[in-house]
C-alpha cells in the first residue's frame, strides 16, 4: 500500500491554491482531467516499499519535504551554461526548459521539415490544444502510479514533437532540462509528448542537469507513440544535481513494424528512479540498454517492463551499473509475453560492477511468459573488478588507479559502442569519462 502522509496532502492542497495558474486552465477537458489525477494521488499517496515495484526504492528522504512548484526565471542561466551539456560536434534542433519552464532565448529549434511540430506544452496547449488531447486523455493515462498523477496534475510545460507520417528528421532534437536549485526546494512536473506517424523517423536526446548545486525535485514523464513503420531513437542522459530527487515515467506504445531504441545513462541525483513502459504490437523491435553509475550514498534505480501484446516482435534489453563506495543501484526488469505473441524473441541482461565492499545492488529480471512458440532468455551477474586482470595491468606498468579505470571504461564502453551515432557515442563516453575521474578521489 501507498504512504497516506502529511506530505501527500499537502501537495493536494497546493494543487487547489494552483490549479487556476496551470497552463490550459480554461480547458474543461484538462481541467478534468487535472481533477482525476490529483484525486488519484490523494488515493495513493507516495509508494512505499510494500508495493512490490518499489520493495528496493525508499522514497522517505523524498517525502520528509514538501516541495513548492519550480519558479519561472527570465534570466539567471546563460548560454554557455547550456552549452555545457550538449554533444560536441552534433547540431540540434534544442528546446531548453529551466526549472521545467520553456526558454525560447536559450533554445534553438532552426528550421524543421514540413510536417514538424516542435514546441513547448504550454504553447501548444494555448495554439492547438486539441492535438494533445487524445495523447494526455488516453486509457491508463493514470494507472497505478502516484508520481505521473502528481505529474498529470501538476504538468506546465514539457516538449510536444509531432511527426507527420513518412516525415525523417536528420537532425536529433534535443530536449535540454535545466534545474537552478535555488534555495527553497521546487519541484518541476515536466510533460513530454512525442507522436511518430507512419514511416516518421527521429533522434530524440533528453538531458536533465543542473548547472549548480542545489536540492530540487524533477518528476518527468515522457509519452511515445509510434504509427506502424515510424521509428524512434531515444537517448537520455540523467545528470541531475547530487543532492536532488529525479522520479521519470516513459511510455512507449509501438504499432506494427516500428522500431524503437532506448539508452539511458543515469550519473546524478540523490535518489533517481528511470522507469520505462513498452507495449509492443506486431513485428516490433524494441531495444532498451543503458548505464548507471553511482558513487557516496547515490540511489539509481532501473525499472523497466516490457509488455510482448501481439506476435512477431523482438526485444532486446541490456543495463551495465558500476557502483562505488555505500551506492545502491536496483535493476527491475519484467518481459511478458501475452497468449497471443507467438513467434516472440525476447532478451533481457543485467550486469553490475561493484567497486567497494559496501556498494550493493538489487537485480531482479523477470519473464512472464503466457505463449508457447517463443524464445526468451534472462539473466544477472554481478562481481568486483577481474583481479588477474589488475595483476597483468600493473605488471606492465599502471598504477592501481589507471589500471581500474581502464577496466571499468572497457566495462562501461561495452554497453556504449551499442548507441548507433558515432557523436552521441562519444558523448555518452565523455559523460562515463567526467564520472570515473571521481571515482578514487
Amino acid at each position: 500500500m501507498a504512504a497516506k502522509t502529511d506530505t501527500s496532502e499537502a501537495y493536494v492542497h497546493r494543487f487547489a491554491e494552483a490549479k487556476a495558474t496551470l497552463a490550459g486552465h480554461g480547458l474543461p477537458w484538462l481541467a478534468g482531467l487535472r481533477e482525476r489525477a490529483i484525486e488519484r494521488f490523494a488515493a495513493l499517496g507516495f509508494p512505499t516499499r510494500r508495493i512490490e515495484e518499489w520493495k528496493f526504492t525508499d522514497l522517505r528522504a523524498l517525502t520528509r519535504t514538501t516541495f513548492s512548484p519550480a519558479p519561472r526565471l527570465a534570466n539567471g542561466v546563460t548560454g554557455d551554461a547550456v552549452g555545457r551539456f550538449l554533444p560536441a560536434d552534433l547540431p540540434s534542433h534544442l528546446l531548453v526548459f529551466v526549472n521545467g519552464h520553456h526558454r525560447a532565448d536559450l533554445s534553438d529549434v532552426g528550421e524543421l521539415p514540413a510536417g514538424v511540430r516542435l514546441c513547448g506544452l504550454a504553447e501548444a496547449l494555448a495554439e492547438a490544444p486539441e492535438l494533445l488531447e487524445e495523447q494526455l486523455c488516453r486509457d491508463g493515462a493514470l494507472d497505478g502510479h502516484a508520481p505521473l498523477a502528481l505529474n498529470t496534475a501538476f504538468m506546465t510545460d514539457g516538449a510536444v514533437l509531432m511527426l507527420a507520417r513518412g516525415v525523417a528528421l536528420e537532425r536529433p532534437v534535443h530536449l535540454l532540462f535545466l534545474a537552478t536549485g535555488d534555495e527553497a526546494p521546487a519541484v518541476a512536473h515536466p510533460r513530454n509528448i512525442i507522436v511518430a506517424e507512419a514511416a516518421s523517423r527521429a533522434t530524440v536526446i533528453e538531458t536533465y542537469a543542473a548547472p549548480a548545486a542545489g536540492a530540487y525535485w524533477t518528476n518527468a514523464v515522457t509519452d511515445i507513440v509510434m504509427e506502424a513503420d515510424a521509428s524512434v531513437r531515444h537517448v537520455k542522459v540523467q545528470a541531475e544535481s547530487h543532492d536532488a530527487f529525479h522520479l521519470a515515467v516513459t511510455r512507449v506504445r509501438l504499432a506494427k513494424g516500428s522500431a524503437y531504441n532506448s539508452f539511458v545513462a543515469s550519473v546524478g541525483g540523490r535518489l533517481a528512479r528511470n522507469e520505462i513502459t513498452a507495449v509492443l504490437g506486431e513485428g516490433v523491435e524494441c531495444r532498451l540498454g543503458g548505464v548507471y553509475l553511482a558513487r557516496g550514498r547515490q540511489h539509481l534505480d532501473t525499472t523497466t517492463l516490457i509488455d510482448h501484446a501481439r506476435p512477431a516482435s523482438f526485444s532486446n534489453e541490456h543495463y551495465r551499473g558500476v557502483l562505488d563506495d555505500s551506492a545502491h543501484g536496483v535493476f527491475q526488469g519484467k518481459i511478458i509475453i501475452r497468449p497471443d505473441a507467438q513467434k516472440t524473441d525476447a532478451h533481457q541482461l543485467n550486469k553490475n560492477l561493484l567497486l567497494s565492499r559496501t556498494a550493493h545492488v538489487d537485480t531482479k529480471p523477470e519473464l512472464e511468459i503466457h505463449a508457447d512458440d517463443v524464445k526468451c532468455s534472462h539473466g544477472a551477474a554481478t562481481g568486483a573488478l577481474d583481479a588477474e586482470a589488475l595483476f597483468y595491468l600493473r605488471s606492465r606498468g599502471l598504477d592501481t588507479d589507471l589500471a581500474q579505470r581502464l577496466l571499468i571504461e572497457a566495462f562501461v564502453g561495452e554497453i556504449i559502442d551499442e548507441v548507433e551515432t558515432t557523436a552521441l557515442r562519444a558523448h555518452l563516453r565523455r559523460v562515463a569519462a567526467a564520472w570515473l575521474t571521481q571515482v578514487n578521489k
